[in-house]
């Protein structure tokens, strides 16, 4: 198809003749318009990443996120492409960085240690469980605790990227998926995947308040830590901790569910 012609066609008509015909050619201008999204995201996920971590690494890997999205996109489900490729191109950065795993032994044995005693106590409590609760679980001083979260904070990659499978002919869905936006926040809007849906924004409601706007803000209106420290008037390493800890109680609380722990 000659380029003059691609030129000519609105957004919404690439998208509809793409998704009809998977023409090389489109594909090519939709990647070309996107590209700066890429290097948008990789510019907010850089924020905070060790100093090893070079922001032209994070762009690489998430181009094979914008691969994807537009692979994947549906523009009849009336999502905005770039409210889906944003977490499609994150949670390509973020596979990417796992499988470099620099994050120190130590740190993701603690990390599992602590999700484990999350995944007890809540599933025990059926409820939240504080951080008192949890240090008690670990037979840690609350201090000693509060230490430890500070520094799996800071160099853990926990995301809401992480895949979880519905069983049906290996059909998927990561946590991010399920976050709508915070008006629509309610499991009974959930109507595809319907099960693992459900079970997840069920999690999500029942997070602390805290930890739930900073998913929302961090997901959906896609705010910088640093942003988010702002509108809850705390501190970026705290977002950074409220962060780590919802996914922690989220991963737990899938794993419960998996188990056949209600």
């Amino acid at each position: 198809m000659a380029d003059n012609l691609l030129a000519e066609k609105t957004e919404d008509e690439l998208w509809r003749l793409y998704q009809q015909t998977r023409n090389p050619q489109i594909r090519d201008r939709l990647v070309e318009q996107y590209a700066p999204l890429v290097k948008y995201v990789a510019g907010k996920v850089a924020v905070g990443m060790p100093h090893n971590v070079e922001f032209d690494d994070l762009v690489g890997y998430g181009v094979f996120g914008l691969f994807d999205a537009i692979e994947k996109f549906d523009p009849d489900k009336h999502v905005k492409f770039k409210t889906y490729a944003v977490t499609r191109i994150r949670g390509a950065i973020f596979d990417e960085l796992r499988s470099i795993d620099w994050v120190p032994r130590s740190v993701r044995q603690k990390s599992r240690e602590i999700e484990e005693s999350v995944r007890r106590l809540e599933s025990s409590l059926g409820r939240a469980a504080t951080d008192a609760e949890i240090a008690k679980e670990m037979g840690m001083t609350s201090k000693d605790f509060e230490k430890t979260m500070i520094k799996i904070s800071a160099t853990s990659i926990l995301s809401l990227n992480d895949v979880w499978y519905t069983g049906e002919d290996n059909d998927k869905v990561s946590i991010a998926d399920s976050i709508e936006s915070p008006d629509s926040l309610n499991p009974d809007v959930i109507v595809e995947k319907d099960e693992i849906k459900r079970v997840i924004m069920e999690a999500i409601q029942e997070l602390p308040d805290k930890e739930k706007k900073v998913l929302v803000l961090y997901y959906y209106e896609d705010l910088t830590l640093k942003e988010i420290g702002q509108v809850l008037e705390v501190t970026e390493s705290r977002v950074s901790q409220l962060h780590t800890k919802a996914i922690m109680r989220l991963r737990a609380k899938l794993t419960n569910i998996r188990r056949g722990i209600m």
